[in-house]
């Protein structure tokens, strides 16, 4: 009962400030590749305006209110969440400083949550990452197209003469692209395929200079006129310039040339558990995809396993370290066994933990891999300590699996430097080391 009144009161006091101060809004949503959107976006509209982002995935019916006043989250202290309310006060009877643009991260963990925040939000620049064919949280809605519509929603938000922003390589983005030009909206796409808006082609791995270390990527980056090239810096796997080229796409509807937009993402730095690359022991080199897991992110970052391996001198095995997928009901199993059956095609040996990853384990045998090669673990507390038994030099290792299930803590395990754990992996605040 008290949290939803400090709902309530939050959710009153966003709407407020947004009718004092009126800022521009970009509103991301999507199923793969929120968080680093908002962040890219981010890196992209702050070097010319004052602009405030989503913190870490404040995207919820608390993320969004407490962004939107510039407030943190108060997890279990009733004071702090009192100061919040009180500093919305203020913001309301006084003219303070305010972002000229929000950069609002925007999910749907259940039914109505979307079109909860489209009765009172107008944005100027909607963006949809992806919506793959089974997307996480599916489990909490009656099917996925209930899902996609709920997402859907967002375009609802638009202002008249607004940008939609899409994933052009999305089965689904002929009838978003109807839904926004019901708005008058401006259309632009990215992706991969030729017919993207803004697109990402020619991927290289960049090398650290004297030594055979994988850092990071590179890839042409195109519109319809003129192109360059990117960097990325601490990451890998073509999905993760999606991020980067929504940036652009935002950059483009605001005007703005590529040429020095591309040179500002030059300093973009990928979040952790994002594809992140570390070293691990033994000289290894760590693939850190630990946020979260979806059927899609887990078959783009086996692919990306694949790659590497076949363009680096580098001898070591190829190691799939997978948790558990939550969220995806009746599509669980099914779902499970066809990264099975991926990563029988791009790891050499896979490491399964959890009881919803057996089903994993079971693709990857009926694809042939054998099972000498598969090991299987309930608990992630002692999978670490037998993969630093296993690693051997030059081996490259992913891991990844939903939030829950906690992978960070097998990286911390096998990486070189664990001192830098609180700077190199997700969730290491006080209050995700308590869980």
């Amino acid at each position: 009962m008290l949290k939803h009144a400090v709902i309530f009161l939050l959710t009153l006091e966003a709407r407020l400030v947004l009718r004092k101060y009126k800022p521009h809004i970009v509103a991301v949503t999507g199923s793969v590749g929120k968080t680093s959107a908002k962040d890219a976006i981010y890196t992209v509209l702050a070097r010319d305006t004052h602009v405030r982002k989503s913190e870490k995935s404040f995207n919820g019916e608390i993320g969004i209110p407490l962004t939107i006043l510039g407030a943190p989250n108060a997890w279990h202290n009733p004071v702090r969440w009192l100061q919040n309310l009180s500093d919305g006060i203020f913001l309301l009877l006084f003219r303070s400083p305010y972002p000229e643009w929000l950069v609002l991260e925007i999910g749907a963990d259940r039914p109505g949550d979307i079109k909860s925040l489209a009765s009172w939000l107008t944005v100027d620049v909607v963006v949809i990452t992806r919506l793959p064919e089974v997307p996480v949280h599916v489990e909490f809605f009656e099917s996925v197209e209930a899902l996609v519509e709920e997402k859907s929603s967002l375009i609802d938000t638009l202002r008249p003469g607004g940008v939609l922003i899409v994933y052009a390589d999305d089965d689904r983005v002929s009838a978003l692209q109807q839904r926004a030009a019901l708005r008058q909206a401006k259309i632009l796409t990215f992706g991969v395929s030729a017919a993207a808006d803004i697109r990402a082609d020619e991927f290289a791995l960049l090398f650290e200079e004297g030594t055979q270390q994988v850092v990071g990527m590179r890839a042409r980056i195109s519109t319809h006129i003129t192109s360059g090239s990117l960097f990325l810096i601490g990451a890998a796997g073509a999905h993760t310039f999606l991020s980067l080229l929504v940036a652009v796409a935002v950059a483009q509807a605001l005007g703005k040339d590529m040429s020095p937009t591309l040179e500002i993402l030059q300093s973009f730095a990928p979040p952790p558990g994002r594809m992140y690359l570390i070293r691990g022991i033994k000289k290894t080199l760590i693939i850190d995809d630990t946020y979260n897991s979806s059927p899609a992110a887990v078959t783009a970052a086996l692919d990306t396993l694949a790659f590497i391996a076949q363009h680096t001198p580098l001898k070591g095995r190829t190691i799939a370290v997978l948790g558990g997928m939550l969220e995806l009901g009746r599509q669980s199993v099914k779902e499970h066994r066809k990264v099975g059956a991926h990563a029988a095609k791009n790891a050499q040996l896979l490491i399964t933990v959890g009881f919803r990853a057996r089903d994993i384990a079971e693709g990857a045998l009926d694809a042939g891999m054998s099972d000498s090669a598969i090991f299987q673990y309930e608990d992630v507390a002692v999978v670490g300590n037998e993969l630093q038994n296993m690693l051997t030099e030059g081996d490259l290792i992913l891991v990844k699996g939903s939030q829950s299930m906690r992978m960070e803590r097998i990286v911390e395990e096998i990486m070189a430097e664990p001192e830098r754990a609180s700077e190199l992996l997700v969730r290491q605040d006080k209050e995700w080391k308590k869980r």
